[in-house]
């Protein structure tokens, strides 16, 4: 059973500013809360540590230790803008404290699976982007995708008031997009998976540095560019709609969450 939608945080040790209201999401397998660097940065570098290849399609990354993470994506990135939120993602089928349901969700390398968030939001047009996915590679190829990005589904485009086919509550946004580099297949069939339709290719839309990891298609600049020595990306761009939504999509993404061990 999935009830994503817990109380509003409004006080306490989060640390978020966003434009809609934020609120810890959660089924019987994750638990998505508002992501604290005193709490997770650390978790997050350790577990991306070894790993430089998970920020290979990300604006954003590797970095060197855990206050480099947090002064560059959290203070940086995210913190200044009203626009976007980060979730820590718990795995609650991992619990490093078998003994004591009390702390077992508590969050340890054995149960932060990554993060994931909301970005480019905007109240007036309704509409918001689920981007900032990392799911570190104990996790991947489990139940953890999948459910961390229905429950955002669920509540970005559930209507705000309950009903019969609507047992929890959203924002009621209008539209969900997604944007990945085109190159990125494995993100792009992620989002199909959970009902995202592909919108087209934003040609040249990001400006991306040569080296750290970071592919760009293999096109150069033109000569006398005004950014020498940096490649570009061609965007992929997917969404899913309110009519999407209650035309099936909720259906489907609830029966994926459903069926995911």
């Amino acid at each position: 059973m999935t009830t994503p939608a817990g109380p509003e945080v409004s006080d306490g040790p989060y640390d978020v500013n966003f434009c809609f209201p934020v609120r810890e999401l959660e089924n019987s397998k994750l638990k998505l809360t508002p992501f604290i660097p005193s709490t997770h940065a650390d978790l997050l570098f350790q577990g991306c540590a070894d790993h430089p290849e998970l920020f290979q399609y990300l604006p954003f990354g590797p970095y060197d230790s855990a206050s480099d993470l947090t002064k560059g994506l959290i203070e940086g990135r995210i913190g200044t803008n009203l626009s976007m939120i980060l979730y820590a993602i718990i795995d609650k089928t991992r619990s490093p404290h078998p003994t004591s349901a009390s702390l077992s969700h508590a969050p340890s390398q054995v149960n932060f699976a990554g993060v994931l968030g909301y970005l480019n939001s905007c109240p007036i047009h309704l509409k918001t982007e689920i981007g900032f996915l990392i799911v570190l590679p104990p996790f991947q190829r489990t139940h953890v995708t999948t459910n961390a990005v229905g429950l955002l589904l669920l509540y970005a485009l559930n209507i705000p008031s309950i009903s019969d086919s609507v047992p929890f509550p959203g924002l009621g946004l209008r539209r969900v997009q997604w944007q990945t580099n085109e190159l990125n297949a494995k993100s792009i069939r992620a989002a199909e998976r959970m009902g995202l339709k592909m919108e087209g290719i934003l040609r040249w839309d990001r400006v991306l540095p040569y080296g750290k990891g970071k592919p760009t298609d293999g096109i150069e600049p033109r000569a006398n560019d005004l950014k020498p020595g940096m490649g570009g990306r061609h965007t992929a761009i997917l969404s899913v709609c309110w009519d999407d939504w209650e035309n099936g999509g909720r259906e489907e993404v609830l029966r994926m969450m459903e069926r995911q061990s």
